[in-house]
Protein backbone atom coordinates (compact mmCIF):
# COMPACT_ATOMS: atom_id res chain seq x y z
CA UNK A 1 0.00 0.00 0.00
CA UNK A 2 1.16 3.53 -0.83
CA UNK A 3 0.14 6.37 1.43
CA UNK A 4 -0.86 9.61 -0.29
CA UNK A 5 -2.31 13.01 0.54
CA UNK A 6 -4.82 14.82 -1.67
CA UNK A 7 -6.16 18.37 -1.63
CA UNK A 8 -9.96 18.43 -1.80
CA UNK A 9 -12.49 21.23 -2.18
CA UNK A 10 -14.13 21.75 1.19
CA UNK A 11 -16.41 24.64 0.25
CA UNK A 12 -17.06 26.87 -2.72
CA UNK A 13 -14.98 30.05 -2.29
CA UNK A 14 -16.66 33.40 -1.81
CA UNK A 15 -14.30 35.97 -3.26
CA UNK A 16 -10.59 35.43 -2.61
CA UNK A 17 -9.44 31.96 -1.64
CA UNK A 18 -8.79 30.99 1.96
CA UNK A 19 -7.28 27.93 3.62
CA UNK A 20 -10.73 26.94 4.91
CA UNK A 21 -11.84 26.34 1.32
CA UNK A 22 -9.62 23.24 1.17
CA UNK A 23 -9.01 20.04 3.05
CA UNK A 24 -6.04 17.68 2.98
CA UNK A 25 -7.19 14.05 2.93
CA UNK A 26 -4.89 11.08 3.55
CA UNK A 27 -5.57 7.85 1.68
CA UNK A 28 -4.03 4.44 1.10
CA UNK A 29 -3.44 3.42 -2.51
CA UNK A 30 -3.64 -0.25 -3.39
CA UNK A 31 -1.34 -1.73 -6.01
CA UNK A 32 -2.38 -0.80 -9.55
CA UNK A 33 -4.70 -3.12 -11.44
CA UNK A 34 -3.83 -4.62 -14.82
CA UNK A 35 -3.43 -1.83 -17.38
CA UNK A 36 -2.85 0.76 -14.65
CA UNK A 37 0.20 2.70 -13.52
CA UNK A 38 1.01 4.12 -10.09
CA UNK A 39 2.65 7.54 -10.14
CA UNK A 40 4.24 9.73 -7.48
CA UNK A 41 3.94 13.38 -8.48
CA UNK A 42 7.08 15.50 -8.52
CA UNK A 43 5.66 18.77 -9.81
CA UNK A 44 2.17 20.19 -10.21
CA UNK A 45 0.76 23.30 -11.85
CA UNK A 46 -1.53 25.80 -10.11
CA UNK A 47 -3.46 27.53 -12.87
CA UNK A 48 -6.02 30.37 -12.89
CA UNK A 49 -8.59 28.10 -14.54
CA UNK A 50 -8.54 25.93 -11.41
CA UNK A 51 -9.90 28.88 -9.46
CA UNK A 52 -12.69 29.28 -12.00
CA UNK A 53 -13.68 25.64 -11.60
CA UNK A 54 -14.06 26.10 -7.83
CA UNK A 55 -17.07 28.37 -8.30
CA UNK A 56 -20.48 27.05 -7.36
CA UNK A 57 -21.92 27.27 -10.87
CA UNK A 58 -20.09 26.01 -13.92
CA UNK A 59 -21.51 28.32 -16.57
CA UNK A 60 -18.24 29.57 -18.07
CA UNK A 61 -17.85 26.63 -20.47
CA UNK A 62 -14.11 27.14 -20.86
CA UNK A 63 -12.68 24.28 -18.83
CA UNK A 64 -13.42 20.77 -17.52
CA UNK A 65 -16.49 20.66 -15.25
CA UNK A 66 -16.63 22.57 -11.98
CA UNK A 67 -15.52 20.75 -8.84
CA UNK A 68 -18.14 19.36 -6.50
CA UNK A 69 -17.62 19.61 -2.77
CA UNK A 70 -15.27 16.86 -1.65
CA UNK A 71 -13.68 16.43 -5.07
CA UNK A 72 -9.93 16.13 -5.31
CA UNK A 73 -8.65 19.12 -7.23
CA UNK A 74 -6.72 18.41 -10.40
CA UNK A 75 -4.34 20.07 -12.79
CA UNK A 76 -1.23 19.48 -14.81
CA UNK A 77 1.45 17.36 -13.16
CA UNK A 78 4.76 15.66 -13.84
CA UNK A 79 5.46 12.49 -11.91
CA UNK A 80 7.55 9.33 -11.73
CA UNK A 81 6.22 5.81 -12.21
CA UNK A 82 6.62 3.82 -9.00
CA UNK A 83 4.63 0.71 -10.03
CA UNK A 84 3.30 -0.45 -13.38
CA UNK A 85 1.03 -3.15 -14.75
CA UNK A 86 1.21 -1.90 -18.30
CA UNK A 87 4.10 -2.90 -20.59
CA UNK A 88 4.38 0.64 -22.02
CA UNK A 89 5.53 2.07 -18.67
CA UNK A 90 8.46 1.07 -16.48
CA UNK A 91 9.38 2.08 -12.95
CA UNK A 92 11.32 5.33 -13.11
CA UNK A 93 9.61 6.67 -16.24
CA UNK A 94 8.61 10.33 -16.13
CA UNK A 95 4.99 10.99 -17.11
CA UNK A 96 2.64 13.91 -17.58
CA UNK A 97 -0.95 13.81 -16.40
CA UNK A 98 -3.89 16.01 -15.42
CA UNK A 99 -3.83 14.50 -11.93
CA UNK A 100 -2.05 17.09 -9.85
CA UNK A 101 -3.04 18.19 -6.33
CA UNK A 102 -2.21 14.74 -4.95
CA UNK A 103 1.04 13.07 -3.96
CA UNK A 104 0.40 9.76 -5.71
CA UNK A 105 -2.31 8.05 -7.71
CA UNK A 106 -3.30 5.02 -9.79
CA UNK A 107 -4.52 5.69 -13.32
CA UNK A 108 -5.10 3.85 -16.60
CA UNK A 109 -1.98 3.93 -18.74
CA UNK A 110 -4.01 5.57 -21.50
CA UNK A 111 -4.44 8.71 -19.33
CA UNK A 112 -0.69 9.27 -19.02
CA UNK A 113 1.85 10.68 -21.44
CA UNK A 114 5.41 9.43 -21.21
CA UNK A 115 7.79 12.35 -20.94
CA UNK A 116 11.18 12.63 -22.62
CA UNK A 117 12.57 15.94 -21.30
CA UNK A 118 15.17 16.20 -24.06
CA UNK A 119 17.52 18.12 -21.78
CA UNK A 120 14.84 20.45 -20.39
CA UNK A 121 13.96 20.45 -16.67
CA UNK A 122 10.91 18.19 -16.21
CA UNK A 123 8.94 21.00 -14.55
CA UNK A 124 9.26 23.11 -17.72
CA UNK A 125 6.63 20.82 -19.27
CA UNK A 126 4.13 22.46 -16.94
CA UNK A 127 5.20 25.86 -18.20
CA UNK A 128 7.13 27.03 -21.25
CA UNK A 129 7.29 23.59 -22.88
CA UNK A 130 3.83 22.53 -21.76
CA UNK A 131 0.31 23.90 -21.48
CA UNK A 132 1.40 27.44 -20.67
CA UNK A 133 3.62 27.68 -23.71
CA UNK A 134 1.10 25.89 -25.91
CA UNK A 135 -1.80 28.23 -25.14
CA UNK A 136 0.41 31.27 -25.59
CA UNK A 137 1.82 29.92 -28.85
CA UNK A 138 -1.53 28.93 -30.36
CA UNK A 139 -3.20 32.15 -29.31
CA UNK A 140 -0.44 34.36 -30.66
CA UNK A 141 0.40 32.45 -33.85
CA UNK A 142 -2.92 30.93 -34.94
CA UNK A 143 -5.33 33.59 -33.65
CA UNK A 144 -3.19 36.72 -33.51
CA UNK A 145 -1.45 36.06 -36.85
CA UNK A 146 1.34 38.49 -36.05
CA UNK A 147 3.36 40.37 -38.65
CA UNK A 148 6.84 41.78 -38.20
CA UNK A 149 6.73 45.32 -36.80
CA UNK A 150 3.22 45.13 -35.37
CA UNK A 151 2.33 46.26 -31.84
CA UNK A 152 0.97 43.81 -29.28
CA UNK A 153 -0.48 44.57 -25.86
CA UNK A 154 -0.36 41.75 -23.26
CA UNK A 155 -2.27 41.87 -19.98
CA UNK A 156 -1.07 39.93 -16.95
CA UNK A 157 2.21 40.05 -18.82
CA UNK A 158 4.21 38.83 -15.82
CA UNK A 159 1.93 35.81 -15.40
CA UNK A 160 2.70 32.33 -16.69
CA UNK A 161 1.09 32.71 -20.13
CA UNK A 162 1.84 36.42 -20.42
CA UNK A 163 5.58 35.90 -19.97
CA UNK A 164 5.59 33.33 -22.76
CA UNK A 165 3.62 35.56 -25.12
CA UNK A 166 5.86 38.56 -24.50
CA UNK A 167 9.01 36.60 -25.29
CA UNK A 168 7.54 34.89 -28.35
CA UNK A 169 6.25 38.20 -29.67
CA UNK A 170 9.68 39.78 -29.28
CA UNK A 171 11.21 36.86 -31.17
CA UNK A 172 8.73 37.50 -33.99
CA UNK A 173 9.75 41.12 -34.33
CA UNK A 174 6.77 42.77 -32.62
CA UNK A 175 6.78 45.81 -30.36
CA UNK A 176 5.56 44.48 -27.02
CA UNK A 177 3.60 46.43 -24.42
CA UNK A 178 3.01 44.58 -21.17
CA UNK A 179 0.72 45.34 -18.24
CA UNK A 180 1.36 44.02 -14.74
CA UNK A 181 0.80 45.09 -11.15
CA UNK A 182 3.62 46.26 -8.88
CA UNK A 183 7.31 47.17 -9.20
CA UNK A 184 8.67 43.61 -8.98
CA UNK A 185 6.59 42.44 -11.95
CA UNK A 186 7.39 45.58 -13.91
CA UNK A 187 11.12 44.97 -13.32
CA UNK A 188 10.73 41.39 -14.56
CA UNK A 189 9.08 42.55 -17.78
CA UNK A 190 11.89 45.01 -18.42
CA UNK A 191 14.42 42.26 -17.74
CA UNK A 192 12.98 40.02 -20.49
CA UNK A 193 12.98 42.88 -23.00
CA UNK A 194 9.38 44.13 -23.05
CA UNK A 195 9.45 47.45 -24.91
CA UNK A 196 6.89 49.36 -22.85
CA UNK A 197 5.45 48.47 -19.45
CA UNK A 198 2.35 49.66 -17.61
CA UNK A 199 1.87 49.24 -13.87
CA UNK A 200 -1.92 49.09 -13.96
CA UNK A 201 -2.14 49.43 -10.18
CA UNK A 202 -0.44 52.84 -10.38
CA UNK A 203 -1.70 53.95 -13.79
CA UNK A 204 -5.16 55.23 -12.83
CA UNK A 205 -6.73 55.61 -16.28
CA UNK A 206 -5.60 52.47 -18.10
CA UNK A 207 -6.79 53.66 -21.51
CA UNK A 208 -4.75 56.84 -21.12
CA UNK A 209 -1.71 54.86 -19.99
CA UNK A 210 -1.96 52.54 -22.99
CA UNK A 211 -2.45 55.42 -25.41
CA UNK A 212 0.65 57.13 -24.00
CA UNK A 213 2.90 54.21 -24.96
CA UNK A 214 1.01 53.22 -28.13
CA UNK A 215 0.08 56.56 -29.64
CA UNK A 216 -0.65 54.96 -33.04
CA UNK A 217 -2.66 52.10 -31.55
CA UNK A 218 -2.18 48.35 -31.19
CA UNK A 219 -2.55 45.53 -33.71
CA UNK A 220 -2.94 42.59 -31.29
CA UNK A 221 -4.22 42.28 -27.75
CA UNK A 222 -3.54 39.09 -25.79
CA UNK A 223 -6.15 39.14 -23.03
CA UNK A 224 -5.58 37.28 -19.77
CA UNK A 225 -7.57 39.70 -17.63
CA UNK A 226 -10.77 41.02 -19.23
CA UNK A 227 -12.58 43.97 -17.70
CA UNK A 228 -10.84 47.34 -17.86
CA UNK A 229 -7.90 45.92 -19.81
CA UNK A 230 -10.14 44.60 -22.57
CA UNK A 231 -11.94 47.93 -22.78
CA UNK A 232 -8.64 49.81 -23.03
CA UNK A 233 -7.43 47.47 -25.78
CA UNK A 234 -10.59 48.01 -27.84
CA UNK A 235 -10.13 51.77 -27.51
CA UNK A 236 -6.51 51.50 -28.66
CA UNK A 237 -7.10 48.93 -31.40
CA UNK A 238 -6.12 49.83 -34.94
CA UNK A 239 -8.31 48.87 -37.91
CA UNK A 240 -8.32 45.06 -38.31
CA UNK A 241 -6.76 44.55 -34.87
CA UNK A 242 -7.03 41.05 -33.39
CA UNK A 243 -7.99 40.22 -29.80
CA UNK A 244 -7.06 36.84 -28.31
CA UNK A 245 -9.25 35.89 -25.35
CA UNK A 246 -7.30 33.56 -23.05
CA UNK A 247 -8.51 34.49 -19.57
CA UNK A 248 -10.52 36.93 -17.49
CA UNK A 249 -8.86 36.78 -14.10
CA UNK A 250 -10.22 40.17 -13.07
CA UNK A 251 -13.60 38.44 -12.61
CA UNK A 252 -12.63 35.07 -11.13
CA UNK A 253 -13.05 36.11 -7.49
CA UNK A 254 -16.19 38.16 -8.10
CA UNK A 255 -19.51 37.16 -6.60
CA UNK A 256 -21.48 38.93 -9.33
CA UNK A 257 -21.24 38.82 -13.10
CA UNK A 258 -18.83 41.53 -14.31
CA UNK A 259 -20.06 44.35 -16.50
CA UNK A 260 -18.98 43.82 -20.08
CA UNK A 261 -16.73 46.22 -22.01
CA UNK A 262 -18.77 49.35 -22.71
CA UNK A 263 -17.15 50.02 -26.08
CA UNK A 264 -17.73 46.86 -28.12
CA UNK A 265 -19.41 48.96 -30.79
CA UNK A 266 -15.97 50.35 -31.71
CA UNK A 267 -15.03 46.91 -33.00
CA UNK A 268 -17.55 47.23 -35.81
CA UNK A 269 -16.12 50.33 -37.41
CA UNK A 270 -12.56 49.18 -36.83
CA UNK A 271 -13.37 45.73 -38.24
CA UNK A 272 -11.61 44.13 -35.30
CA UNK A 273 -11.72 40.39 -34.62
CA UNK A 274 -12.02 38.68 -31.23
CA UNK A 275 -11.48 34.94 -30.72
CA UNK A 276 -11.09 32.69 -27.70
CA UNK A 277 -8.38 30.08 -27.18
CA UNK A 278 -8.49 27.15 -24.74
CA UNK A 279 -6.01 24.41 -23.99
CA UNK A 280 -8.25 21.38 -24.51
CA UNK A 281 -9.21 22.54 -28.00
CA UNK A 282 -5.59 22.95 -29.04
CA UNK A 283 -3.90 19.74 -27.89
CA UNK A 284 -3.50 18.63 -31.51
CA UNK A 285 -0.99 21.46 -31.94
CA UNK A 286 1.21 20.30 -29.05
CA UNK A 287 3.78 18.69 -31.35
CA UNK A 288 4.05 21.94 -33.28
CA UNK A 289 5.06 23.95 -30.25
CA UNK A 290 6.81 21.51 -27.88
CA UNK A 291 9.64 21.17 -27.37
CA UNK A 292 12.00 21.77 -30.32
CA UNK A 293 9.83 24.05 -32.44
CA UNK A 294 8.85 26.02 -29.39
CA UNK A 295 12.48 27.14 -29.20
CA UNK A 296 12.50 28.16 -32.90
CA UNK A 297 9.26 30.09 -33.22
CA UNK A 298 7.89 30.42 -36.78
CA UNK A 299 7.31 33.92 -38.08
Amino acid sequence: MTRTREICLRKHPAGSLGVDDFEIVERELAAPDKGEVQVRNLWMSVDPVTRLRMNRNDDQNIAPPAFALGDVLDGGAVGEVIASRDPAFAIGDLVQSWLGWREAFNAPASSLQKLDPGGLPPQSFLGAAGATGLVGYVGLVHVGRPKDGEVIFVSSAAGAVGLMVCQMAKAMGLKVIGSAGGPDKIALLREIGVDEVIDYKAAGDLTAALTAVASEGIDIYFDNVGGEHLEAAINAGRPSARIILCGAISAYNGSEAPSGPRNLVLMIGKQMRMEGVTLLAQLDKMAESVPSRFLDIPR
